[in-house]
């Protein structure tokens, strides 16, 4: 069975303009392409006529680069949403907290999740683990996800690679399977 035969519902997470201040978020960005390659995955997605949920995030720091305030605010431009996609607007870090993203699947009868999207530590991660106890077959996509370097608990500094690397391991096989953007179109 083809994955588009599941109606699965594409999540991009708050892939925004405020991303791209590298220093802002920790500097040394790895998969500078994600963007791109989400367009590209959104692209088809649109082709298939498959269902599609923008969410952005909308900090309360008045000084963060994704405060409403802040042009970082707006979506990057590979991603803009098209006539009806929904945009979903969150404040904390999963996109099931404080919004109506569950009911508006459920009432889809949607029950398959691909998730693409920044950060993969961060805001990916914690959708995906959602969506993986709420019961979706789930989906993130490890090149149309990106990470920042780190620092540790005792100081210590680690490579954004890294990172995205150990948070997509984190969710590997207990809350999601992950293909990289080659693999999800093959499987489409």
């Amino acid at each position: 069975m083809k994955l588009r035969d599941k109606k699965p519902a594409l999540l991009l997470i708050d892939i925004q303009k405020g991303f791209l201040d590298e220093s802002y978020w920790g500097g040394n960005r790895n998969n500078k392409e994600a963007e791109k390659l989400s367009g590209k995955i959104l692209g088809v997605w649109r082709n298939l006529d498959l269902p599609i949920f923008h969410i952005r995030h909308s900090s309360t720091n008045l000084k963060s680069k994704l405060h409403e305030s802040d042009p970082g605010f707006e979506f990057n431009e590979n991603v803009l949403p098209q006539n009806n996609e929904p945009v979903i607007t969150k404040n904390v870090n999963s996109a099931f907290i404080g919004t109506d993203l569950k009911e508006k699947l459920d009432l889809q009868k949607i029950n398959t999740l691909v998730i693409l999207g920044i950060t993969t530590n961060h805001y990916v991660s914690t959708t995906a683990r959602m969506a993986g106890n709420f019961g979706y077959e789930t989906y993130v996509i490890s090149d149309a996800t990106a990470a920042f370097d780190r620092v540790g608990i005792h100081g210590e500094k680690y490579e954004a690679e890294l990172v995205h690397l150990m948070a997509l391991a984190n969710l590997n096989e207990e809350f999601a399977t992950i293909l990289n953007a080659e693999e999800l179109l093959k499987k489409l």
